[in-house]
């Protein structure tokens, strides 16, 4: 799996991301030993340029943020030149930073794929090592069991159910909390996902001057509020709706900018004028150039 760097993984996040692309991600296998070396090594093989290179590919990423309902799943897209997106989406979950400074997985440093993922009797077979005995809590796994689900159904642009193998074997209990005995299907996503998600741009971006804000939520009559911040001030302001209210779907909304750092700031919307819990938020530092 070859991960670009954060300047190219934006630019070809955007575009993928307004183009509607929800792909996948890199299976990297260790190269198998060949031989033993002697004194005088053999001159390393000529590059095959009859392989094509793997496309690069805009994949979808969970991780946990903290949300007024408690963690929830937040993605976003890493862009990776793949074959193996399944396996490639996991690894990247495990392993990989995210690029929102407000995410974080669930899952142990230690936890990795241990092969690379497959499909069998209609579900979608991840073996994973180093997992652990423990868990927080059963929320937290339950959490982290999704975290799973999402990533790797999302990079393989697919619904069916995940069989989750540990060490190559199949177990009852993940850290004796959460069933796994069978292939697992996805919870209810208002139910695990914060409702409001910025896809587009990435936390941490440059771009252009005219911004599009690209996205997925879950509110109250499709209505979705925006801010533009700089420190303190809020430079500008709108409100974007959704495909659908009460179920997730897109939205998009252009604002244009001056050069400059802000914070791009989306929220679900407060139809009770604050009685009710705090609203759902998702935010993304931005520099506009």
């Amino acid at each position: 799996m070859r991960r670009l760097p954060v300047r190219p993984l934006l630019t070809v996040l955007l575009a993928a991301v307004v183009a509607g692309t929800v792909a996948g991600c890199t299976a990297d296998g260790n190269a198998d030993d060949r031989g033993i070396a002697t004194a005088t090594p053999a001159p390393p093989a000529a590059p095959d340029h009859s392989q094509p290179l793997p496309a690069t590919r805009a994949v979808p990423v969970y991780y946990a943020a903290d949300t007024p309902s408690g963690p929830r799943l937040q993605r976003e897209f890493h862009a990776l030149a793949t074959i193996d997106v399944g396996s490639a989406a996991v690894r990247e979950m495990l392993g990989a930073r995210p690029l929102d400074e407000d995410y974080r997985t669930l899952w142990p440093g230690t936890a990795a794929l241990r092969s690379s993922v497959t499909r069998e009797g209609g579900a979608i077979v991840v073996d994973l090592t180093g997992v652990g005995r423990d868990a927080p809590d059963r929320a937290t796994a339950a959490l982290a069991l999704q975290q799973l689900v999402l990533t790797v159904q999302g990079a393989l642009q697919s619904t069916d159910p995940v069989r989750v193998l540990v060490d190559g074997q199949r177990t009852d209990r993940l850290w004796g909390l959460v069933d796994v005995g069978t292939p697992v299907a996805r919870a209810d996503q208002t139910a695990v996902r914060s409702l409001v998600q910025i896809d587009s741009p990435a936390d941490g971006a440059t771009v252009g001057r005219d911004v599009v804000v690209t996205g997925e939520a879950a509110v109250f009559e499709a209505t979705l509020p925006w801010e533009v911040r700089q420190g303190d001030r809020v430079v500008a302001s709108g409100v974007a709706t959704t495909a659908e209210g009460q179920r997730f779907s897109p939205y998009r909304f252009t604002v244009r900018l001056e050069p400059g750092q802000y914070v791009l700031v989306v929220t679900e919307d407060d139809p009770s004028g604050g009685a009710g819990r705090p609203p759902f938020t998702d935010t993304k530092r931005i520099t506009v150039r």
